[in-house]
């Protein structure tokens, strides 16, 4: 019930619209390694996409950006990986 409520919040009919601002550091600690202020009991990657695939299906994102990920507190890269991987899964169905 409460993820419909939030949903619905998405899709009701007077919202023109709204923004996507995504911090990496939402993300699971462990996951996640490349920000400032890590999250221990965040974001799995799977619940990232799901949350991204909700809001882009309500057709009414205006934009997306993302943020916080730090490159050099990520020294084998795959933090960076899983990050785009997470996007193109959630994104990829959704372009035009």
């Amino acid at each position: 019930m409460r993820r419909a409520k939030r949903v619905d919040h998405l899709t009701r009919e007077e919202l023109d619209g709204f923004f996507i601002h995504l911090d990496a550091d939402c993300l699971d600690d462990g996951l996640m390694p490349a920000v400032d202020f890590r999250v221990p009991g965040g974001l799995l990657w799977n619940e990232l996409v799901t949350a991204l695939r909700v809001a882009l299906a309500s057709g009414k994102a205006a934009g997306l950006e993302i943020t916080i990920y730090n490159p050099r507190l990520d020294e084998d890269g795959s933090a960076g990986r899983g990050l785009a991987d997470a996007l193109v899964a959630a994104l990829g169905t959704a372009a035009p």
